[in-house]
């Protein structure tokens, strides 16, 4: 297991991706499934959601040391952008079946947020507020070996 310095020095935002999600459609509905099967990148721990977010709102704001994430837009729309201390990348989610996995190490902010959307956060740990790094010049310094390369 990689200790901190090492989790932040070697995440990329070239790591994070698009999950294509089965999509089930039928006459009355479409269905995705999301299971702990084998199939994800990880196993699911821990589920939560964003709703009646402000248009304007900014969301995230941080990064996660052992934490990876699946996030879905579930309705409606808005952007991932994602910060490996060297490059950023971004992301716009408005299928509910298209899931953007997140590893470790990398900053998060979620804005753009369409009216009604919802966003659904599957992580592969437990909440532990041990495991956020909060403060951007923080991140700054646990990515700064990407910078001097």
């Amino acid at each position: 297991m990689m200790n901190k310095a090492e989790i932040f020095a070697n995440s990329t935002v070239n790591d994070c991706r698009i999950i294509q999600l089965e999509k089930n459609a039928h006459e009355n509905g479409a269905l995705s499934v999301v299971e702990n099967d084998g199939t994800m990148p990880f196993d699911i721990k821990r589920v939560y959601y964003l709703y009646d977010i402000p248009g304007d709102a900014e969301r995230g704001g941080h990064a996660h040391c052992e934490n990876q994430s699946l996030i879905i837009a579930v309705s409606g729309c808005f952007t991932v952008v994602l910060n490996d201390g060297a490059e950023s990348r971004a992301f716009q989610l408005n299928r509910p079946y298209k899931a953007l996995y997140v590893p470790a190490g990398l900053w998060r902010e979620i804005n753009d947020f369409s009216s009604g959307s919802v966003c659904l956060v599957l992580t592969s740990e437990c909440y532990s507020e041990d495991d956020y790094v909060r403060e951007y010049d923080e991140f700054l310094a646990l990515t700064a070996s990407k910078r001097s390369k």
